[in-house]
């Protein structure tokens, strides 16, 4: 679930940066508005951009398409009506789990103290061997 939790973040950041982004195109696109009595000298006639529809389009777009993915991230959350058996359910089955790793792990240990044992005592014969030669 961290996972989806993650993927949600990233794509609510992804959306704010649309947004961000969506903003920053339409002041950079838009036309300047006119206050009486406040006359500017210069250029009286802004630059239309032509591409100010399909930026619109392109925006619309992504913005679109990232809710739907966050929609979809949302939906696959877990239910919070089934959250706590299956969290039940979860913890009994890795504690079974743990359980039977602990146990082979027992094993495990204790055939390699065996396994020390008689490589300390093969050691102890070579040592002597080598001290007093037959």
């Amino acid at each position: 679930m961290a996972d989806r939790l993650t993927q949600l973040q990233d794509m609510v950041n992804q959306q704010a940066e649309n947004f961000c982004n969506s903003i920053g195109v339409l002041q950079q696109c838009s036309v300047p508005s006119k206050f009486t009595g406040f006359e500017r000298s210069g250029s009286q006639t802004p630059q239309q951009n032509n591409n100010q529809e399909d930026y619109a389009q392109l925006f619309a777009t992504i913005i679109t398409r990232c809710a739907k993915d966050i929609d979809q991230l949302i939906d696959s959350l877990p239910n919070d009506e089934s959250s706590p058996e299956l969290q039940v359910q979860s913890l009994q089955m890795l504690e079974e789990e743990n359980r039977l790793e602990a146990e082979r792990l027992e094993e495990v240990v204790k055939k390699g103290e065996e396994l020390l044992e008689k490589i300390q005592a093969v050691l102890s014969d070579i040592a002597k061997h080598m001290i007093q030669p037959d």
